[in-house]
């Protein structure tokens, strides 16, 4: 067994715990239950496109906001918020890179209001061992990738993504239990407070 299957194995579990044939939740029940997601928070594992391994928590404030902090010795951090994406390498002494969350498919999920149901935004949209898969892309910019979306049913919950960037590389992200409803500080996701804080501690 490989170490992405065996990554991939509590998915099968709780589809495993799943009705053998269920119907694929309608877009509009999607996209309700994502725009309801005010803030969120959960573990996650990510499987990076050269098969390397990273783990650590999700922070999810929407419209807008994401932070993702992976679990030690790996001190990197990869902040979203005010339009940008910010990622703090660290082992390296550089600035973050950044780059705007438009040209990344999470914007999809990221949106102040997400309509599944929009013209060309689904590519497809699939039952997947009694979850439901929805690969979208944004259709005025496709050019910078798609995102694939897995949820399971009752409730509606998010489980897992899969982002593929504009050079057809893929990046997926394995959910823990999801917290919702928290509060967080602005500054949790505040990408000049986090690099003047990484300067003062150098």
């Amino acid at each position: 067994m490989t170490l992405r299957t065996a990554l991939l194995a509590p998915l099968a579990l709780i589809a495993a715990a799943l009705p053998a044939v269920a119907e694929k939740i309608p877009l509009a029940e999607m996209s309700a239950y994502l725009n309801s997601m005010t803030t969120a928070e959960a573990t996650f594992t990510q499987i990076n496109s050269d098969d390397t391994i990273s783990t650590g928590r999700i922070f999810i404030q929407r419209p807008g906001r994401m932070r993702f902090e992976y679990d030690p010795p790996d001190a990197s951090l990869v902040l979203t918020s005010g339009g940008t994406v910010a990622i703090f390498d660290d082992k390296s002494n550089q600035p973050p890179e950044q780059y705007p969350l438009s040209r990344t498919p999470l914007s999809l999920i990221l949106d102040a209001n997400i309509d599944l149901t929009r013209p060309g935004m689904v590519l497809a949209h699939d039952e997947v061992q009694a979850a439901t898969q929805v690969i979208a892309t944004d259709p005025e910019k496709p050019e910078f990738g798609s995102i694939a979306l897995l949820f399971t049913p009752a409730p509606v919950t998010l489980r897992q993504w899969v982002v593929t960037d504009d050079l057809g590389q893929n990046t997926t992200v394995i959910l823990g239990d999801l917290t919702i409803g928290a509060e967080y500080p602005a500054s949790q996701f505040a990408i000049e407070s986090e690099l003047r804080k990484r300067e003062q501690a150098q």
